[in-house]
């Protein structure tokens, strides 16, 4: 089995590949060679790993490196962010949208071929969802209501998510779309994400550093901790089509588990983690370009087909600090290892 991630060089995954590297199993069979796709060259014990094969640049332009010999899975995480989205729009269509579709375009000659039909993984978006004034969000949203993104990089995943289902329904992939929340903590530094904030706010203070927080700390917001949402990833991709137990029912896309928590009980949590002294250097400044993007998001999901394949939230936004602590300091298993 071969398995490409794209976008390996990110947070994600990054996760996701140390995941397969730990295993060396997907879909209950064996991996033999894990491709790394990224604009970036990758670095680290993956790079040194023969059992990585690394290829780096412009995806749309590597496609023929990537599919050079059959590929299996395609985990597809390679976006541009949010933010990047709404400052430079032909960005956002070039890494999103056309990205996407040249990818599909191999693996659509990889099937038509005679070779494997490539399992397809896509990382989508809770932002795929948003109000309007004639038709207002539900109090709770499930993969049943209509999407109606108010942002770019919300229609640009929509874009990416009917272009997959039409190329499932033809037989040229076997795609499979994940719908995450907003990841949190993230580690490492901050990125352009428009929710980027909700990580800063525990993150920094508790290395010691100021934060800001640009929205109304009422602000409701649905939140997954990176081993959850990499073992969703994971699941979704191994899961059997069926509706069986455990099976992937329908083409339909999954929303991965959240936590429904308001930026205000974050904040709390992390004084109750840290106390004063870390809590006080974050300071609310509401910037209303953010606010419009991470408010048009919902907050409150209905996770039923997620329950069904076996996927579950995290318990409170303490699990989510204390998470963050854990895998700081290096004390956690390998990701996408616990409880599998």
């Amino acid at each position: 089995m071969r398995v490409v991630i794209t976008g390996a060089s990110g947070f994600l995954g990054g996760l996701l590949a140390a995941a397969l590297r730990a295993s060396r199993t997907l879909c209950g069979a064996p991996v033999d060679r894990l491709v790394l796709a990224d604009r970036v060259p990758g670095s680290g014990a993956a790079a040194e790993d023969p059992f990585v094969e690394c290829v780096h640049g412009e995806l749309a332009d590597r496609l023929d490196e990537v599919f050079a010999e059959p590929v299996d899975v395609v985990l597809h995480l390679a976006a541009a962010v949010s933010a990047e989205c709404e400052a430079d729009f032909d960005l956002g269509m070039r890494a999103n949208v056309d990205t996407t579709r040249a990818l599909l375009e191999a693996a659509r000659a990889q099937s038509l071929g005679g070779g494997p039909v490539p399992r397809l993984v896509f990382a989508s978006s809770l932002a795929v969802y948003g109000g309007d004034p004639a038709l207002p969000l539900p109090p709770v949203v499930s993969e049943a209501t209509p999407p109606f993104p108010r942002t770019s990089y919300g229609t640009q995943k929509l874009i990416c998510e009917h272009l997959i289902a039409d190329c499932t329904r033809r037989g040229f992939v076997d795609g499979r779309v994940a719908r995450l929340m907003t990841v949190a903590v993230r580690p490492g530094r901050p990125n352009a994400a428009a929710s980027g904030f909700l990580s800063s706010i525990v993150r920094e203070p508790l290395a010691g550093l100021p934060a800001v927080c640009p929205v109304d700390p009422g602000l409701r917001v649905a939140l997954a901790s990176p081993r959850r949402t990499v073992r969703g990833l994971l699941r979704i991709a191994e899961a059997e089509r069926g509706s069986g137990p455990g099976c992937l029912d329908g083409h339909a896309p999954v929303l991965l588990p959240g936590l429904t928590v308001s930026v205000a009980e974050l904040l709390a949590t992390l004084r109750q983690v840290a106390g004063d002294a870390a809590a006080d250097l974050v300071t609310v400044a509401p910037d209303p370009a953010i606010e419009a993007v991470v408010g048009s998001w919902p907050a409150v999901f209905d996770h039923s087909r997620a329950a069904a394949l076996g996927l579950e939230p995290d318990p409170s936004p303490l699990s989510l600090v204390r998470d963050h602590l854990a895998d700081r300091a290096g004390s956690r298993p390998a990701p996408g290892q616990e409880g599998r």
